[in-house]
């Protein structure tokens, strides 16, 4: 069958196990193909093939509604719903989005690239849907690593109290991007080990019903027996206790066990959950033998040996970077430890734990949970250090307001994938963390321009005693520039000159400098002589700079890869207000107020005109008096 010619998926209820199986093969051979070329998240997708076509057919989407948590686990889905013929433009910019998009198709229901939202989101369905005396299925389909996520656990708590019929489909690889951790883990595993219980329970009410009605006493006794059954095959039954009936474990590449099992639930009511199952990266050998995150999200390979395609020889990923000159301050301080929300491989934390396994600490999709664990290490004079992309910060706002800054905790942020990330795209993009850090009382906010600057940062943060501190860092590799042997001690709010001028200065840092100096190059040429200022520390400012600045009435550009609203441009306008600078003046350069999609990120700077090209035409305009007659 060509996929690309499919429109819908109501053609999946017609087939027959054999016919599944067949099209479950086209489609694995069709996502290894594709995803060689373009990257993709491949793992998760080979595991889920048998279960999306089971779905589709005991289902009908869109009048029953999907809902994918995380959504790294719908190509399929997007297959079956029409869009295969997209798949080479998967991920790329103006293309097909790597995560469900309610603009691409109708029977994308909910958006999502941060886990264990699906069962809320799936709840909110519910309510409407019975309020609006409607009928059709709410199938949330969540991993179990999503299933650490504390939202998540309210949301079972809520579906179990209030009797919803929501049938949460348990997809369980026992990976979430590498290997799972937690009691709730552990739990999992012993429902694993523990076989089915329902044909067991079912059968035994059958038997019941078949014995007279000799007598209330009778009747209560084997009610009760029946249902004991449960803790007697399947130890602890957590979901039964949260008030789920129970399916499971179910195999998620059997389409009898699948078919028999999602009928079954099909038809009961009330809350349901339909443990499944699933081997990540089923199909493709080197992506079934991955216990890392390898083969979670890829970029292109070959498929004959599952080599990566990569360009040579690269400088160190700025995650390693910072990573590495925290496992160096370790080695002389046995306070610091380091925190992680289920990252640790992509935070590049191995290293530390070979080095500190007493000193590293996985606590789940957890963010919350984190920040206020470092908080209370914080309290006790430990120096917690809390890897966390920047997109996944925005999930703990809370704690960093009210148990880390507010209290005035020593806790040290390493703010990673700061900046556009691309393909993963608007879910992802780390831009908003100046914005809701740098209004928060007894905040420190840095950022490094390579990785010698990035090493005497996390020496910095790892000796401050005012509070909290955060180290932004963007994705991808470093500048390969040569590094100090000895870290060294920065003073908090200090800027430094990268380049001397005159008529204008160009205020930035981190991924922008770059194209600052570039900049100033271009107009000197021009006969504008541009000053470029490292400003490296985002909060505090370097007033004593800026005085100096704004008293020589220079024109200031700055310009950030985060958001102007509420950004580092934001607070140089409010210095020159609180400061009576009322004549400076003062543009902005970042990104604009909205969303910015997947791509790679020199299309996206394109796109929102942060670029070279842009910041000389605003300094040009800025400095009408510099220009070069003709």
């Amino acid at each position: 069958m060509d996929l690309k010619t499919i429109q819908d998926p109501s053609f999946v209820r017609d087939l027959s196990n054999e016919d599944l199986k067949q099209l479950a093969s086209n489609i694995r051979t069709f996502l290894i193909e594709n995803l060689s070329k373009t990257g993709g998240h491949l793992g998760a997708n080979l595991g889920v093939v048998e279960l999306t076509l089971a779905l589709h057919k005991v289902y009908e989407s869109p009048k029953d509604r999907f809902i994918f948590d995380v959504g790294h686990q719908s190509y399929i889905h997007k297959i079956l719903t029409g869009r295969a013929g997209q798949f080479d433009t998967l991920r790329q910019y103006k293309g097909l989005c790597g995560f469900p998009k309610r603009c691409e198709s109708e029977h994308d229901l909910w958006e999502t690239g941060h886990s264990s939202t699906s069962l809320s989101a799936a709840m909110g369905m519910a309510i409407a849907r019975d309020v609006k005396d409607e009928k059709h299925a709410i199938l949330p389909i969540i991993g179990d690593g999503a299933l650490t996520g504390g939202m998540a656990l309210e949301a079972l708590n809520h579906i179990g109290h209030e009797k919803k019929n929501i049938t949460v489909i348990l997809n369980d690889n026992e990976m979430s991007i590498a290997k799972n951790v937690g009691a709730l883990h552990n739990a999992l595993g012993r429902m694993r080990s523990a076989g089915k219980y329902n044909r067991a329970k079912d059968d035994l009410e059958w038997l019941l019903k078949k014995i007279p009605a000799v007598g209330g006493r009778l009747a209560q006794a084997a009610e009760r027996l029946k249902d004991s059954m449960k803790y007697f095959v399947v130890p602890g039954m957590f979901f039964e206790e949260l008030g789920f009936t129970y399916y499971g474990p179910v195999d998620g590449h059997d389409f009898n066990d699948l078919l028999e099992n999602l009928n079954y639930a099909k038809k009961t009511e009330g809350p349901v959950i339909v443990h499944v199952m699933t081997q990540k990266g089923k199909g493709y050998h080197p992506a079934e033998s991955d216990q890392t995150d390898k083969w979670h999200g890829v970029g292109p390979y070959k498929i004959d040996s599952g080599e990566k395609i990569k360009p040579d020889a690269a400088p160190p990923a700025w995650s390693s970077v910072i990573t590495e000159a925290l496992r160096r301050e370790a080695r002389s301080d046995e306070r610091i430890v380091a925190i992680t929300p289920a990252m640790i491989l992509g935070s590049k934390l191995e290293k530390f734990g070979e080095e500190f396994p007493d000193r590293l600490f996985d606590v789940g999709i957890a963010e919350q949970h984190a920040t206020t664990v470092a908080a209370g290490l914080a309290t006790q004079g430990m120096k917690p250090f809390l890897a966390i992309y920047s997109t996944f910060l925005q999930r703990a706002y809370d704690q960093v307001v009210h148990d880390v800054c507010r209290q005035k905790l020593n806790v040290v942020f390493g703010i990673d994938r700061a900046g556009l990330v691309g393909a993963d795209g608007e879910t992802h993009q780390g831009v908003f963390d100046i914005a809701f850090l740098r209004s928060l009382p007894n905040m420190t906010l840095m950022m490094p321009r390579d990785e010698n600057e990035a090493q005497h940062m996390v020496h910095t943060a790892m000796n401050h005693e005012g509070g909290p501190i955060g180290i932004r860092y963007p994705r991808g590799n470093a500048k390969g520039v040569q590094v100090d042997p000895e870290h060294k001690l920065i003073d908090i709010g200090s800027w430094e000159v990268l380049q001397e001028g005159s008529d204008a200065v160009i205020l930035t840092f981190g991924t922008t400098i770059e194209m600052a100096l570039e900049a100033s190059e271009e107009l000197k040429k021009q006969g504008i002589s541009v000053r470029v200022v490292n400003a490296r520390f985002i909060k505090p400012l370097d007033e004593t700079m800026l005085h100096d600045i704004m008293q020589a009435d220079m024109p200031i550009l700055t310009i950030e890869e985060a958001v102007l609203k509420g950004g580092f441009g934001s607070s140089i306008l409010e210095f020159a207000e609180e400061n009576l600078y009322r004549n400076q003046v003062i543009k902005r350069m970042g990104i604009p107020d909205r969303f910015i999609e997947h791509g790679k990120v020199p299309e996206l700077l394109k796109e929102i005109d942060l670029t070279k090209e842009a910041a000389v035409s605003n300094l040009k305009e800025m400095t009408p008096s510099k220009r070069k007659r003709a």
